[in-house]
């Protein structure tokens, strides 16, 4: 096991490579009780255009999908939220998605290790089918509605646009209410199987543990053991200059807000 020590902080990073591919980071925290966890995968709002291993012709997936992904993953066969049994054993549970990755997390004092089981179960088994892909469609357009309301998000997606004029990034991370209407289990599914490998995910724990001991628990909760060949990410070239100068939106707003790029 790797150890990157910080001496400024007075802190060691106990870093291993799995054969599977899976990295996992434990920080040390001696005395504190509260424990956190955080299992992410290198899939984000910008990967909607990749070639799969041994295909030549490249994939388009609906803007949205990663984002969209990340909210049905908590769903089980069982019919019951993985983040409500999370919820039950006394945890904060959450997950997010940005434009490059999608994490999924929780912090604990008290039963981190039933957690564990729960938490990395739900990760490595999605559940989708047409009728809850359906369902999550009106919520995200709720979301997405909400966002489009939100001041703070929308003089941020502004300056964005105004910045890139074709690369993914200018793009909202849940996408649109059109967009979204096209995903499907297929969609989700073609994602999932192929970006959500363990050679492409990493795992950091942090609180009172033993490096080597928790390294072990981990181990054993996990259910994919294949190294997988992960698929080309295709991105747009982008012009060296500026898509726009300036973008005004009117909102009922108190003070103006805006965004300068220097």
């Amino acid at each position: 096991m790797e150890v990157i020590e910080n001496k400024k902080v007075k802190e060691k990073l106990y870093m291993e490579k799995l054969e599977n591919g899976l990295t996992v980071m434990i920080i040390p925290r001696k005395n504190v009780r509260k424990k956190y966890i955080i299992f992410g995968t290198n899939f984000g709002s910008i990967d909607n255009t990749f070639v799969l291993p041994n295909e030549t012709e490249a994939k388009k997936v609906p803007d949205g999908v990663a984002h969209f992904l990340e909210h049905k993953m908590f769903e089980q066969k069982s019919g019951i939220n993985s983040l409500d049994t999370l919820t039950a054993l006394g945890v904060n549970a959450n997950a997010y998605t940005t434009n490059d990755h999608t994490a999924y997390l929780y912090e604990a004092t008290d039963n981190f290790y039933e957690a564990l089981d729960e938490f990395m179960d739900y990760v490595q088994n999605p559940y989708y089918t047409d009728e809850n892909v359906e369902k999550e469609k009106g919520i995200i357009a709720q979301e997405i509605n909400m966002y489009e309301d939100y001041p703070e998000w929308q003089v941020y997606l502004n300056a964005v646009k105004c910045m890139y004029k074709d690369f993914p990034v200018r793009i909202d991370i849940a996408g649109s209410v059109k967009s979204i209407g096209d995903i499907t289990k297929e969609t989700l599914y073609l994602c999932y199987d192929n970006f959500y490998t363990l050679s492409n995910m990493a795992i950091v724990i942090c609180g009172d543990f033993e490096p080597e001991e928790i390294l072990e628990e981990v181990k054993k909760r996990i259910i994919k053991n294949e190294k997988k060949e992960l698929p080309k990410r295709i991105y747009p070239q982008e012009q060296e200059e500026i898509n726009e100068k300036e973008k005004i939106v009117d909102m009922k707003l108190s003070n103006p807000m805006f965004v300068v790029r220097i």
